[in-house]
């Protein structure tokens, strides 16, 4: 996984830090942008999943828009290069200062998440003389089978209008005269594995875009959102999602008629596995039957497993002994503090480095400063590759 010499290099950073393998994501970046003009599709990139100003520049690099879920992303994709047009703007609770940014910005559109905020758009957009360019979330109701925390396509979800609200949306878009509809937006959740939900959530959008056809309002773009998910289990023998497969899946099944445009919004998929937090081994104990090892990385720092109970693996970078069974636990005060229960790792030392690994998505921007610990900082593979080149320099000199 890491070559002698840069397991060397980690040792001398402070931990907990998180590292980035930039090669790896541009070679990600690289298999998407083929898979996506192949397949004729826009990409905007969710910046919710990693907001860094190195990640982003990459992303930026290869043309990609953005998805935005705040003011303050949209505020960062601006800042960050990308073009206006481009970003695309979802989230249930939009402020007036944010829609007002946005439309001041000309941002590409406002995906709406309720009718009620569908209104607001509209007085707003006609208080500042402009039409606001706007798709409606739909909630398809499509269960996306994956943690309950991270599903956003049923009933029971906060996100999108309801089916049986269309008629009213319809009737909504053809009577508020400041608002330019552009399509349909749809996202059913996150960490989507089986492939066969995109499947059900294009058959069900097929029945949807009729009932705005039949009223003459022609959705031009269908935004298909995100969902994608990762190989959290075997992050070396799949470090890319499937992205062919992924659109195939949409061309095959989604009705799309002659001008309209298919749009994807993915975020984990892209930058998940290009990012590892490095955390070293302050103490072990036992309590009971169990062996805990406890790292100097928490939940401020990474947030997913408490919070999802979500799966990332754990390697040690200096075991090389008989396996045990640990438990690896942080530093916060919280019994919720656990990375990993019951895994097997080469006997665990003071000082030993533990890398979890594809936490490049949902890692730092969810990170906080509970307890008042400190963030952990990020690292990128271009600048270890810049300090290994002065290093070889000096030793040449």
């Amino acid at each position: 996984m890491f070559d002698h010499e840069t397991v060397t290099i980690f040792k001398s950073i402070p931990t907990p830090f998180y590292y980035y393998d930039m090669d790896l994501l541009r070679e990600n970046l690289s298999l998407l942008k083929n898979a996506a003009d192949r397949y004729r599709v826009k990409i905007h990139y969710a910046l919710k999943a990693n907001a860094n100003n190195p990640i982003l520049k990459e992303v930026k690099a290869f043309g990609f828009g953005a998805d935005c879920v705040s003011g303050n992303e949209v505020k960062k994709a601006l800042e960050s290069g990308f073009d206006a047009s481009s970003i695309f703007y979802a989230g249930v609770g939009k402020t007036d200062e944010e829609i007002l940014f946005g439309l001041n910005h000309q941002i590409g559109c406002f995906n709406v998440e309720s009718l009620h905020e569908l209104k607001i758009i509209d007085q707003l957009a006609k208080k500042s003389n402009k039409k606001a360019p706007v798709a409606l979330r739909i909630n398809p109701d499509v269960d996306g089978h994956t943690k309950p925390g991270i599903t956003t396509g049923t009933k029971l979800d906060k996100f999108g209008i309801d089916k049986d609200e269309i008629p009213e949306a319809i009737n909504l878009l053809k009577t508020l005269h400041h608002l330019d509809f552009k399509g349909l937006h749809f996202h059913i959740g996150s960490q989507i594995t089986d492939l066969h939900v995109f499947k059900l959530l294009a058959q069900e959008v097929n029945v949807i875009q009729e009932q705005f056809i039949s009223a003459d309002l022609f959705p031009k773009i269908l935004d298909m959102g995100g969902g994608l998910g990762i190989d959290y289990e075997n992050p070396d023998q799949h470090p890319f999602p499937d992205y062919e497969n992924f659109f195939k899946i949409y061309r095959e099944n989604l009705n799309i008629y002659n001008g309209q445009e298919l749009h994807f919004e993915p975020g984990r998929a892209v930058v998940a596995q290009c990012g590892n937090l490095i955390t070293s081994v302050l103490y072990l104990k036992n309590s009971g039957p169990a062996r805990f090892i406890i790292v100097d990385a928490g939940m401020n720092n990474l947030m997913r497993p408490a919070l999802y109970n979500a799966h990332h693996k754990i390697q040690n970078l200096n075991g090389l002994g008989v396996e045990k069974q640990y438990q690896v636990a942080g530093p916060i005060c919280e019994s919720s503090d656990i990375f990993a229960k019951d895994i097997l790792l080469p006997e665990v030392q003071r000082g030993d480095l533990l890398i979890i690994r594809s936490a490049g998505a949902y890692g730092e921007v969810m990170a906080s400063g509970y307890n008042l610990r400190e963030a952990a900082h990020a690292i990128y593979s271009d600048d270890l590759k810049k300090r290994e080149l002065r290093s070889q320099h000096k030793k040449r000199s």
